[in-house]
């Protein structure tokens, strides 16, 4: 449905500056050339690049009603509230953009294509995405993604919310740097926005997600030399599910390991210790080839989530992290991701 030449709107009441931006900050980072402007109230007239560090200086306004003078064609819903349900206090918003004959982009759980007064004022050709849906005609994974001749690469994490999506966004834009046929695949609201397609991997239903990873990886794997496919969750977590099926579907060539810098516990469950990383790579390699039932799948590079260090001090903890393991290091987003893609080609 998201067009190249789509103008939008990110709604991020309190995003900005709060935990629940996640969503629209990434979309602003990766498709910065079709954000018209940015809607915080909390932040209005606010530099978007001082507050963030992310490249992109278009404005921030307090409303959709102000947003309006920007043209935007598409209203983003960028922030990812707890439980996936649409603020009472945002309709109003939502209102106003439909109003305004503006499309919207849904990464909530909240179903608002379903809802009698967004349905009955859309306009012909406006429409309502509602990203967290199952996709039709699933069946449970049969491991036929084996028979690609592409390269399959996974980023797999030490927790969840360690950076995964963007270092798969930074290893295909580096393959496309390369003249490669490269695809990224979004598997949560974010990475969806941003490719425009994608699988919500958390909105299926647990028997067919292996069957919705490989139905997406089929889909696109004849046609690409190379396919980034976006990890969620981590083995590590008592509370994920979705790391598995991603591993069975996509029958990953190479795994990325995701780590945050000087990390030992998970951050929702502080009892919960993050083993070495050597023992996190045999974890990982180990479920991937199923005792022998898959063909061997290597960790091949680790990339280390630096965000909240300093240049000296992260370049030490790659130091640390390619001593402990042997294996290729880097920061992707800060230092780009040519050293993991050499790993993998």
């Amino acid at each position: 449905m998201l067009t190249d030449n789509a103008r939008i709107a990110v709604l991020l009441h309190g995003g900005i500056r709060g935990t629940q931006g996640k969503t629209g900050l990434a979309l602003v980072r990766y498709r910065p050339e079709t954000i018209a402007v940015i809607i915080d109230r909390d932040c209005a007239g606010a530099s978007l690049r001082s507050l963030t560090q992310i490249p992109c200086d278009v404005p921030i306004v307090a409303s959709v009603a102000e947003a309006l003078a920007y043209q935007p064609t598409v209203l983003a819903i960028g922030i990812a509230p707890s439980g996936g349900i649409l603020p009472e206090a945002w309709y109003g918003e939502l209102q106003a953009a439909i109003a305004a004959h503006l499309s919207i982009m849904n990464g909530l759980h909240t179903r608002m294509s379903t809802l009698p007064e967004f349905q009955s004022s859309l306009q012909p050709g406006q429409w309502i995405w509602d990203i967290r849906q199952e996709p039709p005609r699933l069946k449970v994974g049969s491991g036929a993604a084996r028979s690609l001749p592409c390269r399959r690469v996974l980023t797999v994490g030490t927790d969840m919310g360690v950076g995964k999506m963007a270092t798969s966004l930074e290893l295909h834009h580096a393959s496309q740097k390369r003249g490669m046929r490269s695809r990224f695949l979004g598997t949560g609201q974010a990475g969806i926005m941003i490719a425009g397609d994608g699988i919500a991997l958390d909105a299926i239903r647990v028997d067919f997600a292996s069957g919705a990873v490989e139905q997406m990886v089929m889909r696109y794997g004849h046609e690409s030399e190379i396919l980034h496919i976006e990890g969620q969750g981590s083995l590590m977590s008592p509370a994920s599910t979705a790391t598995l099926p991603l591993i069975r579907g996509s029958q990953a060539t190479h795994l990325i390991l995701v780590h945050r810098a000087g990390q030992t516990h998970l951050r929702t469950f502080s009892d919960v210790t993050i083993p070495p990383l050597p023992r996190v790579i045999q974890v990982y390699e180990t479920v991937a080839a199923a005792g022998g039932s898959f063909a061997p799948t290597q960790v091949v590079g680790i990339a280390l989530n630096t965000a909240h260090l300093s240049e000296e001090a992260a370049k030490q903890a790659i130091a640390q992290v390619r001593q402990e393991t042997g294996l290729p290091c880097t920061d992707p987003v800060r230092l780009g991701a040519d050293e993991l893609l050499d790993a993998v080609c």
